[in-house]
């Protein structure tokens, strides 16, 4: 397998960067549990969801927001998000 450099993703359309870091972050999320949060990150999640709780019509469904992102970009996967 032959590695590839940062300079080598300019070269792929925006599409292809963005399904590129998909996969790689699908790589990541394999392993999630193994990653362990600062207290400030624990601080700053605690209060989204308290902020969620006191209004949760305000924010927007992932799927929903999936979609709006990649119409905006042009983006066509075959992945399948909840």
């Amino acid at each position: 397998m032959s590695k590839i450099t940062a300079t080598d993703t300019l070269e792929l359309s925006i599409p292809e960067r963005i399904q590129l870091v998909e996969d790689i972050w699908d790589t990541m999320t394999a392993k999630a549990s193994s990653i362990e949060l600062t207290g400030e990150e624990k601080s700053i999640i605690d209060a989204r969801l308290e902020k969620y709780h006191q209004n949760p019509e305000s924010g927007s469904l992932w799927e929903d927001v999936y979609k709006s992102l990649t119409a905006l970009f042009g983006i066509v996967t075959t992945r399948q998000h909840p």
